[in-house]
């Protein structure tokens, strides 16, 4: 079992068109290392829809909701959300708690 309250948040964007790129190098050159600071990050995944290439879904893990809110509160992500939000038009959120993974089995 994963340590008690490690969670998942999947955020799922439509990207803009022409935007896929520009969103993908956002992601590992400003977003995941700003996030990677934030105590209680375990991991950041950007996944391409293979039905419907235009949606991108981040995959962000965190030790718990309280890590997830510090970094959704924090300055880093306040400063970041503008160029974020310039490269989508819709969002959906689904959040996960960990029960188990290949690494702590």
């Amino acid at each position: 079992m994963a340590s008690a309250g490690a969670i998942e948040r999947h955020v799922t964007f439509h990207v803009l068109a022409g935007k896929i790129e520009q969103f993908g190098w956002f992601f590992l050159s400003e977003y995941r290392p700003a996030m990677a600071q934030t105590e209680g990050y375990v991991k950041a995944e950007l996944l391409k829809d293979t039905e419907n290439p235009q949606d991108l879904t981040m995959v962000l893990r965190f030790d718990s909701l309280e890590s997830a809110a510090a970094w959704r509160a924090s300055e880093r992500h306040a400063a970041l959300k503008p160029t974020l939000k310039s490269l989508y038009d819709g969002s959906e959120l689904k959040v996960f708690e960990v029960l188990a993974n290949e690494a702590l089995a």
